[in-house]
Parts: structure tokens; C-alpha cells; sequence
């Protein structure tokens, strides 16, 4: 019901404005009963719209834009792009090609990737490739250095916690800024809660690729009640609301039990956007079905076609949470997770002025970057 003031990118405290400067608004805009919301963060996303970011090229640039433009339209204004298992001379080739840059005209900022494995259980790799699959050898850290090449532009890396020397490296990559999350796993629950306690903090797309819950050893999925969290600590946890990869009465068992930790992620892959057919993630070929994605010839799911706007209409219908909790499961968690709500994920003064104008069924009509906008919708196709 009120205004929102933006100047030079950021939002602006208008008190300020009003007793300090004596000034007004220069441009006002009539936002036609619109609901204004922070622009959405996708901290899980492989590619789309035909790009694939684990695919080894030595021009990475008109993907990652391409992907970067189109997402603006289903409100996320930055993203952290992400790679699935691959061989070290791919995260050789690409890495070093990913920059982190804010949005704009150009598309959704860049938050810095997310590394999905190699590091990762057997038992639990989804749609990873096996042949791809490492551990952890005598000098750990020093194998996933070479593994990757260069941390430069990492955000977060997802791990087993079970294997062994894994917390050595949960310590190094926590002391380096980097977010560790725990997913396609065998871990019990102690043994996830020992990687909380050496830094980890987020749960990749909870209930896939770990363990079922169970009632004398819940596994991963314990974190999200556990009292062995250290103080002053939350833990987060990626979800695929999209009606397929989770059942919406787990989805409503997970909001319920940990509403606070709950961060929407897409996990899309290339063929978002595309056709129903085969389309590649990473080193494999995966087949899609209407909203169901899997590895050709199997029924082993890989990744959604979902966008980010349909993730939060399906959780805000799933669990009948209000608004407002269902455009921060996609804006202020995402920010939290990664220590940057102070700039991202809400409205408050002195944020970035990324935000997007929905209607009252959460359709967006408009992004915003930077107090710019970067995407309307067009009022033929409205």
C-alpha cells in the first residue's frame, strides 16, 4: 500500500529525501495494484533455454548471457550457475571463464557457481555420471583444488559429509567464504551433523539423493530439527517445488518442521524452455516428458524444466503458506544463505533496488535491476 523509493540502484529511505534534501520524486510510477517483492535468487540452476553450464566450450559467454536474459522474465534477478559432476578438464575449461557481475539490461546478476560433485556418493549420484565420481585422498583439499582448478569464482560446493577427510575440506572451503551444502548422500544423521558443525550450511534439493527418513536414523533430512545446530547457526535447504521432484505433502513436512531454512531452487537444466525431446546435463543425454526430466532411457529423474516463478506459485499452493513466506523462500533465504541479504533479497533502505511486480496469482509483469527495469511483460500477452 505504500511507495518505494529507488535512486542509484538502491532502494532509498525518503526521510531522508524529504527533511534532508527537501526534495521529491523526479519519475513516479503507478504500479496498478501490483504486489512489489525482491527479485528471486536461483542458487541451483545447470543452464536452459538450449545451455548447458557443465558442457566443455571454450566460449562460455553467449550461454551464460543467453540464460542470463531469458530467466529476467520469470523474476530472478541473480543466480548462481551451476555444474553437475564433470571431469577436471571441464571445471578446468569453464571456471575460469565465469565471472561474478551484477545484472542489469544484460540479464540476472552472477552470484558466483555452485559445484554439484564430483564429490559426491555412489549410491546417491541421480544423474551424475559414475565414471565422473571422486573422493576425498590423502590431501584432500589439495584434490579438490585440482579437481576444479581455481575457487576464484565458487559460492557454493554440494559433498557427501560421509565420505572420509570431508570435514577437513567442509573446514577450508567455510574459512574461504564458500558455501558447503550436503546433498546426493548416504550420510546418517550424526554424520550431518558434524559437517554443520565444521561449517556446512545448506542441504542440496532436500529428499533427492539422500536417504529416505527414517524414524531411528532420519539421515540429511534430520538437520532440519536437529539440536546439535551450534548456536547463532540456521540450516538451509534447496527444494524443486515443482510437483514432481516432491511430493506436496513432503514439501508442506519440510516447510512445516523449518519454515525459516526453506530456499526455493529451480535445478534446471538446458531443455527449460525447450521442446519436450532429448537435450543434454553435463556428460549425459536426458529426455523430457511435460515437466518430467530423465536420463534417456531410464526413469532416473535429472533436474527440472521448472521456472523459478511456477516453483513459488506450486509451494505457495502446496502448503498454503501466505505471500509473503513464499516470495522470501525464493528472495531473503537464498540472500541469507549466502551472506548477502544486507544487499539482496529484500526491500529495506539501502538494498539493491532488485525487485519484481507481480499480480495477485504471482504472475510477473515486471523485473527490475538496479532500479532499472529490465523486463515487462507484454501488456498483448498479458
Amino acid at each position: 500500500r505504500e511507495d518505494l523509493w529507488v535512486r542509484e540502484g538502491k532502494i532509498l529511505n525518503p526521510e531522508k529525501l524529504f527533511f534532508d534534501e527537501k526534495g521529491s520524486a523526479d519519475i513516479q510510477l503507478d504500479c496498478k495494484d501490483s504486489i512489489i517483492a525482491p527479485g528471486f535468487i536461483d542458487v541451483q540452476i545447470n543452464g536452459g533455454f538450449g545451455v548447458d553450464f557443465s558442457l566443455a566450450t571454450d566460449d562460455l559467454k553467449p550461454g551464460i548471457d543467453l540464460v542470463s536474459q531469458k530467466i529476467l522474465s520469470h523474476g530472478v534477478t541473480s543466480f548462481c550457475p551451476t555444474l553437475v559432476t564433470s571431469p577436471p578438464s571441464v571445471y578446468h575449461q569453464i571456471l575460469p571463464q565465469m565471472s561474478i557481475r551484477n545484472g542489469g539490461a544484460h540479464g540476472a546478476g552472477i552470484l558466483g557457481a555452485h559445484l554439484e560433485g564430483p564429490f559426491i556418493s555412489k549410491e546417491k549420484k541421480g544423474a551424475h555420471p559414475e565414471h565422473c565420481l571422486r573422493t576425498f585422498e590423502a590431501g584432500a583439499f589439495q584434490d579438490l583444488l585440482a579437481t576444479y582448478g581455481s575457487l576464484d569464482c565458487v559460492r557454493i560446493v554440494t559433498l557427501a559429509p560421509e565420505m572420509k577427510r570431508s570435514s577437513e575440506v567442509i573446514r577450508e572451503l567455510t574459512k574461504r567464504g564458500i558455501c558447503v551444502s550436503l546433498g546426493h548422500s548416504v550420510a546418517n544423521l550424526s554424520q550431518a551433523e558434524e559437517a554443520v558443525q565444521h561449517g556446512a550450511t545448506f542441504i542440496t534439493h532436500l529428499f533427492n539423493a539422500m536417504l529416505p527418513f527414517h524414524h531411528r536414523d532420519p539421515g540429511i533430512v534430520g538437520l532440519l530439527t536437529s539440536d546439535k545446530i551450534p548456536t547463532g547457526r540456521r540450516v538451509f535447504y534447496g527444494m524443486i517445488s515443482d510437483g514432481i521432484h516432491t511430493n506436496p505433502a513432503a514439501l508442506r513436512i519440510a516447510h512445516r518442521a523449518h519454515p525459516k531454512g526453506l530456499v526455493l531452487v529451480t535445478d534446471a537444466i538446458a531443455g527449460m524452455g525447450l521442446a519436450p525431446g532429448r537435450h543434454t546435463l553435463g556428460q549425459q543425454v536426458v529426455e523430457i516428458d511435460g515437466l518430467n526430466t530423465y536420463i534417456a532411457g531410464t526413469k532416473t529423474l535429472s533436474g527440472s524444466v521448472a521456472t523459478m516463478d511456477t516453483c513459488v506459485r506450486h509451494f505457495q499452493e502446496a502448503t498454503g503458506c501466505s505471500v509473503e513466506t513464499a516470495l522470501e523462500a525464493a528472495s531473503l533465504h537464498p540472500a541469507q544463505l549466502l551472506g548477502i541479504e544486507h544487499k539482496k533479497g529484500t526491500l529495506n533502505y539501502d538494498s539493491d533496488a532488485d525487485f519484481l511486480m507481480l499480480n495477485d496469482g504471482l504472475y510477473v509483469q515486471a523485473t527490475y535491476i538496479a532500479g532499472e527495469e529490465v523486463w515487462r511483460r507484454d501488456v498483448l500477452g498479458m
